[in-house]
């Protein structure tokens, strides 16, 4: 049988706490401190996630929520891709996180919501986060961007992202571990992989410029052997979350098996008409949903609200 690529189902965490993390900001530039309390942030949030949940459900994937518990506070729960991974082969991964702060949102009642909803089954689990005791992190599907048909873990190294646990993580689960340095226009990391790549069944979207010039070519070619369609950002696209997209798979009465390539709002509005209508060629349906505060506060987008879960 054929690897999958995409996904049919994911997992999804609904925010209690929703607001700017400080803590995780020292490495992620691309969060921005707002102005206004924190009860309308999470207000905000609430909607926004409310009509990426309402959208992707149109769509035919299926969305397992699990609520948010107010305490301890976890302004960053709405992103669970970063702490748990569901694969093919029924492998459950939890990693390691950089932030004091993060760490409590790996809750076994998430998983065992993800188990008995979307129908997962759990073979064996690859724990890492004993690693956050020495001190090196790898932030799940953050860290890791997967090219599940060949077998490819591309990781951008950086603060949250550690080359042994890379390495560690290819090892246990079978992949190649391609690793490459990042800046953007401070000439700081780029704090996670999936900001500038997203790899679908038949695309792959890239901030090429975000990369290393010594790393690039090679990237690039790894890319291109893979036979998708490459489809290049530039850094101005990148800053809005252009590269955060995520390819998901569902079933469509007039197409049958199908593909949905979800991003937000304000990644569609950055993109050049030129590179949205490539992007449309290569899959079956676009989906944009506005996540601007999600985006603003959090420095995550719409790919880092969704953990992807995998049945076999």
């Amino acid at each position: 049988m054929p690897r999958q690529q995409c996904a049919g189902a994911v997992l999804m965490v609904k925010p209690a706490a929703f607001g700017y993390n400080p803590e995780t900001a020292a490495t992620n530039h691309m969060q921005k401190p707002g102005e206004e309390a924190e009860a309308p942030a999470n207000e905000r949030a609430l909607l926004e996630f409310a009509t990426l949940v309402r959208a992707l459900e149109s769509e035919g994937i299926a969305v397992c929520v699990v609520e948010d518990t107010p305490s301890p506070v976890k302004p960053d729960a709405v992103f669970p891709n970063n702490w748990v991974s569901f694969h093919e082969d029924g492998t459950l991964v939890l990693y390691p996180m950089q932030a004091l702060s993060r760490r409590t949102e790996r809750r076994p009642e998430v998983i065992a919501a993800a188990l008995r909803r979307v129908g997962f089954q759990a073979r064996r689990t690859l724990d890492l986060t004993h690693h956050e005791s020495g001190g090196r992190f790898l932030e799940g599907t953050g860290s890791l961007v997967l090219d599940h048909v060949n077998r490819v873990a591309y990781a951008a190294l950086s603060a949250r992202t550690h080359p042994a646990l890379v390495e560690e993580w290819a090892r246990e689960m079978g992949y190649e571990a391609l690793m490459f340095e990042t800046r953007d226009a401070d000439g700081a990391p780029l704090y996670h992989t999936n900001v500038l790549l997203c790899i679908g069944a038949r695309l792959i979207v890239v901030g090429t410029q975000s990369i290393a010039p010594g790393d690039r070519a090679r990237v690039l070619e790894h890319l291109s052997a893979s036979g998708r369609e490459v489809i290049e950002l530039r850094p101005s696209e990148v800053e809005r979350f252009a590269g955060n997209m995520l390819e998901l798979a569902t079933w469509d009465e007039a197409l049958g098996d199908s593909h949905v390539l979800v991003m937000s709002a304000g990644a569609r509005a950055a993109l050049s008409v030129e590179t949205f209508g490539r992007l449309n060629a290569c899959t079956d349906t676009t989906l944009a949903v506005p996540v601007p505060t999600i985006e603003e506060l959090g420095g995550g987008g719409v790919r880092c609200m969704l953990a992807e879960v995998f049945v076999a």
